[in-house]
């Protein structure tokens, strides 16, 4: 079978041949459908971010992606049904994180994550999966499933913010979404329907797609190169949440100054090493004296996919229809990696879906 991966020593993906893969007991074939394409990808093929397979020389990349069960093997499935596959396995044996159905909250060294760190990704014409890690998820949202992993990263982000201010009646009225990529889009147009206003900060020039999308959806631009994350307060209003999914390391500071009292921020992007200097004091008193909080979030388990097929369904067609800017066969893969200002989300098809 066909995958794309990327070689030990390479800064390129490739088409290569693989074995299709055997089902253990427990585990149902996939056939794959289509692997959406992210900035996780592109850090783990330059090498900035995951790591191979022990005694591989190669990583096969995705970990967004949606399938059609090929052979059930034994698992409640059926042949013909949608699926979802999250991301997180056991490293070697089973560890608590897994066994409470957490892995999400594993710290690092206790999971492998496919197609990023450790275990083979899912950009393949066929994958296996143990069946509890497999989502099903309705037939109709078979040619956009692979949203369905990006959405339940925030979904996750959302249920940890609030889960910040349960000790209180919250009552947010205000977003601001540090980051216009394709993660940044989805959560905006999550937040647009719960939230009276909303804003989205990028470095982006107009004309543009993806200013385009927040004009649509009604939110406000910010432009950090007019109006850094630590002014956004004062210049629009302060925020009751603000989710970062930049990764930019000064906007974990700069955020909690764009809160209003009470508010939260949930930081989503990896920042590498930087050295910045702030007022850890007016920082500290920030948090402490105005009842602020900042939560961290990385992956998502089943609960957050489940939640997701929902929250897809919610989200205008126009905006889907916006957001992916292409799907492209394995011989056109390599348009699905392109990386500029007409991209905002792409993914690698398979096969075709066909109903049942």
């Amino acid at each position: 079978m066909k995958a794309i991966a990327v070689r030990r020593g390479s800064a390129e993906p490739v088409v290569i041949e693989k074995p299709r893969p055997e089902p253990d007991p427990g585990e149902a074939l996939v056939r794959t459908l289509r692997v959406g394409v992210d900035g996780t990808d592109h850090e783990v093929i330059s090498g900035g971010h995951g790591g191979f397979p022990e005694g591989e020389d190669h990583l096969v990349l995705g970990h967004e992606a949606v399938g059609v069960v090929e052979e059930p093997n034994g698992t409640e499935f059926e042949a013909g049904d949608v699926v979802v596959p999250t991301v997180r396995r056991p490293p070697n044996g089973t560890n608590p994180y897994f066994e409470r159905g957490e892995a999400d909250m594993a710290p690092e060294g206790e999971y492998h994550e496919r197609g990023i760190v450790g275990a083979h990704g899912y950009m393949a014409e066929y994958f296996t999966s143990p069946a509890e890690d497999l989502v099903p998820i309705p037939d109709h949202q078979a040619p956009l499933g692979f949203l369905i992993e990006p959405i339940s990263i925030t979904e996750k982000a959302l249920e940890l913010a609030y889960a910040s201010r349960s000790s209180f009646e919250w009552t947010p009225d205000s977003a601001l979404v540090l980051g216009n990529g394709s993660l940044g889009l989805l959560t905006l147009g999550m937040l647009d329907q719960v939230y009276d206003r909303v804003y989205c900060l990028g470095r982006r020039d107009r004309p543009d797609p993806t200013i385009d999308i927040m004009d649509e959806l009604g939110a406000t631009y910010v432009d950090s190169r007019q109006t850094p994350v630590d002014e956004v307060g004062e210049a629009f209003e302060p925020m009751d949440f603000v989710f970062e999914a930049t990764g930019y390391a000064p906007h974990a500071v700069q955020s909690v100054h764009a809160l209003a009292p009470n508010g939260v921020v949930a930081l989503l992007g990896v920042p590498g090493s930087q050295e910045y200097e702030f007022d850890v004091g007016a920082m500290h008193g920030e948090l402490v004296l105005h009842n602020k909080a900042m939560v961290g979030s990385v992956n998502s388990n089943v609960r957050h996919f489940e939640a997701a097929t929902d929250s897809l369904d919610a989200l205008p067609d126009w905006l889907l229809d916006d957001l992916v800017t292409g799907i492209y066969g394995v011989d056109d893969f390599r348009k699905a990696f392109v990386d500029d200002n007409t991209v905002i989300k792409t993914a690698v098809e398979f096969s075709a879906y066909e109903e049942r």
